[in-house]
């Protein structure tokens, strides 16, 4: 028993570390909605409801929902996260990856992109 509860801390810990690129062809998409008051308010509307549970009100990856889950949640504070392109995160978010889920269907594409707004405040 101990053997295989130490391959799932290792499996559990190489999950947290894994890296998530967008593919080379997401970061030149450009961003069509103007990131202004209204559109990053909508973002932030968008947010308390599909992404602050997990990610956390400041957007630090510490939502009451982070802790039950086997990865990491993202701190869209931090400077690494912050170099990403507009189309990097549109992708990211559309796409989803587990347990992050795709928000092509739960959110249009002007959605998509208040999203992006407003995380790229935070």
């Amino acid at each position: 028993m101990l053997f295989s509860g130490a391959i799932l801390c290792s499996f559990t810990m190489q999950q947290q570390v894994k890296k998530w690129d967008a593919p080379a062809s997401a970061k030149s998409i450009k961003n069509p909605v103007a990131s202004n008051a209204e559109s990053i308010a909508e973002g932030k509307t968008l947010y308390a409801k599909f992404c602050r549970s997990c990610h956390g009100t400041k957007g630090k990856g510490d939502g009451p929902k982070a802790e039950n889950l086997d990865v990491s949640c993202k701190d869209f504070t931090k400077p690494e996260f912050k170099k990403q392109s507009d189309g990097e995160l549109y992708w990211k978010i559309t796409n989803g990856r587990d347990p992050m889920p795709t928000f092509k269907s739960k959110a249009s594409n002007d959605e998509r992109w208040e999203l992006v707004n407003y995380i790229k405040t935070l």
